[in-house]
């Protein structure tokens, strides 16, 4: 299997938190496709794109979603996001360590841990700390729908979802980073809408089985020098 790699590049700006897709901060950062799908879904496949940035402090992400039959019912931090609209992020930082999922609703909801055992249990993983409220609200983001979407929308809808997450909650669970310039993280991204009225399961790194918990089949995050 070849190995996805990506390269995010650094920012001197902070990203406006507007979904300013092809605005100045963003326009110049390479987009990936989530465009692997699993044949488990239903045939909907939304077109979704999405860009890293980094400073020394933050990562920053944006995706943008061309979809259809977005649903987001699960509101506040540590529901289940997955089950709505949902786009995530899977970061390694360490290749001996554990990663970290942060998952999206299109509402801008959180639900996000730090996994130190994929295993699956009961549809769970085995071992995993959740990060804190006092974690949450430090991760900035914007998201161009409201909070709560139901009755689901069955017409074509464009929606945004953008993040700012300090390297600080990062190395609060995964220990010292160091000077991240140079560094290469693995990692993957990812598109789904469990609970939706066509169910869908995207990623960019493609997974070999219905599950988003497989950090071998995690691409390559590579950060620029600064």
């Amino acid at each position: 299997m070849n190995i996805k790699n990506y390269k995010v590049l650094v920012t001197k700006n902070y990203p406006e938190l507007q979904g300013l897709w092809d605005g100045v901060v963003w326009q110049n950062a390479p987009a990936l496709a989530i465009d692997n799908f699993r044949p488990d879904g239903s045939a909907h496949r939304p077109q979704t794109l999405f860009k890293l940035l980094y400073d020394q402090k933050n990562i920053y992400g944006i995706f943008r979603v061309d979809d259809q039959y977005v649903r987001c019912v699960n509101k506040g931090f540590q529901t289940d996001v997955y089950k709505d609209s949902c786009v995530e992020i899977f970061l390694q930082p360490k290749s001996t360590g554990g990663y970290f999922n942060f998952e999206f609703n299109c509402g801008g909801s959180l639900l996000a841990s730090y996994v130190t055992d994929p295993a699956r249990i009961g549809g769970r993983v085995k071992e995993c700390t959740p990060i804190t409220p006092q974690d949450d609200q430090q991760i900035r983001r914007y998201s161009n729908l409201p909070d709560i979407v139901d009755p689901e929308i069955t017409n074509k809808q464009i929606w945004f979802l953008e993040f700012s997450i300090p390297f600080a909650v990062l190395a609060k669970y995964a220990g010292h980073l160091g000077e991240i310039c140079g560094q290469t993280w693995r990692g993957n991204f990812y598109k789904c809408g469990n609970e939706t009225s066509h169910p869908h399961w995207g990623a960019w790194s493609p997974v070999n089985e219905l599950n988003f918990h497989l950090p071998e089949c995690f691409g390559n995050i590579e950060f620029s020098v600064l």
